[in-house]
């Protein structure tokens, strides 16, 4: 019985079959919805689109929750404290959340329909990146170039932040590389104190 309720949780396309790990977070968005009271109101109307496990380094593993893109900004409003207790219940993985984007490729030479600027690669890319660092902003970002022609992407997290996101930007990092494939470092810019 428990577990028809939980399915609630987890929409996902037709014809896709929900694993395990899927079912487990679902689950447990479902047990917070009923025990916890001040989460219960937000949660209600909420719903997961996929949940993947991520390996970030030998010794963490990271949860990646995907949600519907219209509801990304119901769960940017619980998602400190969702993201606290699911960690509770995961314990020893993190647990980042992004929203479902779609890229769809160039338009070809004929074509009339022109592609939303918000469905371009380095579009959803970006979005990614504002997904898995949020609540913490993104204050500015550099593209260095190695000499055997690698790129790295450095991304400056708001230095107000520290204390709450510098123990999980190697989860970030991990994260992100695993969605685009591209490498990333997370930094927290010096500040002088006046």
């Amino acid at each position: 019985m428990a577990s028809i309720t939980a399915r609630k949780k987890i929409v996902k396309e037709a014809g896709a079959v929900v694993d395990e790990l899927e079912e487990q977070v679902a689950q447990a968005l479902f047990d917070l919805e009923a025990t916890n009271a001040e989460l219960k109101a937000d949660l209600r109307d909420l719903y997961i689109a996929g949940a993947k496990e991520i390996d970030v380094s030998a010794s963490r593993k990271a949860i990646l929750i995907q949600v519907p893109f219209r509801l990304l900004k119901s769960f940017h409003k619980v998602q400190q404290r969702l993201v606290r207790e699911l960690e509770k219940k995961f314990s020893g993985r993190d647990v980042v959340i992004v929203g479902v984007r779609r890229i769809l490729p160039p338009p070809k030479k004929g074509r009339r329909v022109q592609r939303p600027r918000t469905r371009t690669l380095t579009s959803v890319h970006e979005a990614w990146l504002e997904d898995l660092v949020y609540p913490t902003e993104i204050v500015g970002k550099r593209i260095r170039y190695r000499v055997d022609g690698s790129r790295i992407l450095k991304v400056l997290l708001d230095p107000k932040d520290r204390n709450a996101a510098e123990y999980k930007t190697e989860t970030f990092s991990g994260v992100y590389k695993k969605l685009t494939g591209q490498d990333v470092a997370f930094e927290f810019p010096v500040t002088e104190a006046q």
